[in-house]
C-alpha cells in the first residue's frame, strides 16, 4: 500500500486495525452487506467487493481460500439485501444527501426549489439554483466565499438561504461559505443527522442482517475446514481408481478379442458406478459443508480411520493439528 500510494508505512499504520480468522471473515461479510457503511445497506460497496475478486484472479496470494472467502462475502451481501428490508429508504450517500436537503428545505418549497447537481458548467448554474449538491473529485474547492457572496438571492418562493449539500471528498465548498447569511452548508459529516433519524430502524435491520451473516460465516468456516481433508479424499479416490482399473483390465483380458466397444464401455461404466457408490459414504463423512450436524472432531476421527484401513499413508499429523486448533477456537 505504501509503495503504490506514496504514503509512509508509519502513517498508514495509524489508521489500520487487525482482525484474524473468524473475526476477519465476519467483518468482511458485514462490509459486503453494507452494515459498516455510513448509510446502512449502501449498495456500491458490494460492487467493490466483486471488483476485488475480479482483480485478484491470478494474483499471487489470492489462493483458493481467499477467493472462496470473497465469493462467499458477495453471497452474504446479496442474501442480506434480498432477505431483509435493509435496502429500503436511503441506501447511498447520495440518497441520504437528498433526505438531508428535504429536512432543511421548507416543505412549502419542495415543488418550486431550483436544484443543481454539480459536475460541470458551474458558476452560472449555481447562481440560479436554490439548492446545490456537489459530488466531485476536485482537489480544491469549487465554491469560494468571495464567489458565493456575489451570487444573486435565491428565488422568492424558496424561503431560506441558498443550501449547499457537499458530499465531495475532499470538500468542494469552502468551509467559510457557511459564515455567509445567504448560504447554509452541509457536508458528509452532517449526513449522520439522517442516519440518527432512523436509528431504531437501522438497529432492527442490522439485527436481521447479523442473523444471516452468522449463518454465512458458519458455512464458510465449514467449507474452509473441509479443505483440510482434501489430501485424504484424493488418496482414497486414487486408491479406489487403481483397483478399479486393474480389475477391469483383468476382466477384459479374460473376455478375449471378440468383445465389442459397446461391451467394453458397459464394463467400464459398471466398474465406475460400483466404485462411486462405494466411495459415496466415506466421502460424505470426510466433507463438512455446513448442512449437517457433523463436527470437526468426528471428521478428524473419520480421516484417521480411513487412512488406517486403506493404508493411504497420508501425513495426518499436520491436518490433525490444524483441525484441533479450530475445535478449540470454536469453543471460545
Amino acid at each position: 500500500m505504501s509503495k503504490i500510494s506514496g504514503v509512509s508505512v508509519s502513517e498508514l499504520s495509524e489508521h489500520r486495525f487487525m482482525l484474524y480468522n473468524k473475526d476477519a471473515v465476519r467483518h468482511l461479510f458485514e462490509v459486503s452487506a453494507g452494515l459498516d457503511s455510513l448509510v446502512l445497506g449502501e449498495g456500491q460497496i458490494l460492487s467493490q467487493v466483486k471488483q476485488v475478486v475480479k482483480t485478484g484472479q491470478g494474483v499471487p496470494g489470492f489462493d483458493r481460500k481467499i477467493s472462496g472467502l470473497f465469493k462467499h462475502a458477495i453471497t452474504a451481501g446479496k442474501r442480506v439485501r434480498s432477505e431483509t428490508n435493509i435496502s429500503t429508504g436511503s441506501v447511498s450517500v447520495s440518497s441520504a444527501a437528498v433526505e438531508l436537503a428535504l429536512l432543511k428545505i421548507p416543505e412549502s418549497s419542495y415543488a418550486s426549489a431550483r436544484v443543481l447537481v454539480v459536475g460541470a458548467d458551474l458558476q452560472v448554474c449555481a447562481a440560479e439554483a436554490d439548492v446545490v449538491f456537489t459530488s466531485t473529485a476536485t482537489e480544491t474547492p469549487l465554491f469560494l466565499k468571495d464567489q458565493v457572496q456575489k451570487f444573486p438571492p435565491v428565488s422568492s418562493q424558496f424561503g431560506g438561504p441558498r443550501l449547499f449539500v457537499d458530499i465531495s471528498v475532499p470538500r468542494a465548498v469552502e468551509s467559510c461559505v457557511s459564515a455567509l447569511e445567504t448560504a447554509s452548508v452541509y457536508n458528509v459529516d452532517d449526513l449522520k443527522e439522517v442516519v440518527e433519524a432512523n436509528k431504531e430502524d437501522r438497529l432492527r435491520k442490522a439485527m436481521e442482517a447479523q442473523a444471516i451473516i452468522t449463518e454465512e460465516v458458519k458455512q464458510f468456516e465449514a467449507w474452509k475446514d473441509s479443505l483440510e481433508t482434501v489430501p485424504t479424499i484424493k488418496k482414497l479416490r486414487a486408491y479406489a481408481e487403481r483397483i478399479r482399473a486393474s480389475e477391469v483390465d483383468k476382466c477384459l483380458s479374460k473376455m478375449g478379442d471378440s468383445i465389442t466397444k459397446k461391451q467394453k464401455a458397459a464394463v467400464y461404466d459398471l466398474s465406475l458406478g460400483i466404485v462411486n457408490k462405494l466411495l459415496h459414504g466415506p466421502m460424505q463423512h470426510l466433507r463438512c459443508d455446513g448442512t449437517d450436524n457433523r463436527d470437526l472432531s468426528e471428521i478428524l476421527d473419520n480421516m484417521h480411520t480411513l487412512n488406517r484401513i486403506f493404508g493411504l499413508d497420508t501425513d495426518v499429523s499436520l491436518l490433525e493439528e490444524k483441525i484441533r486448533a479450530k475445535i478449540e477456537q470454536s469453543k471460545k
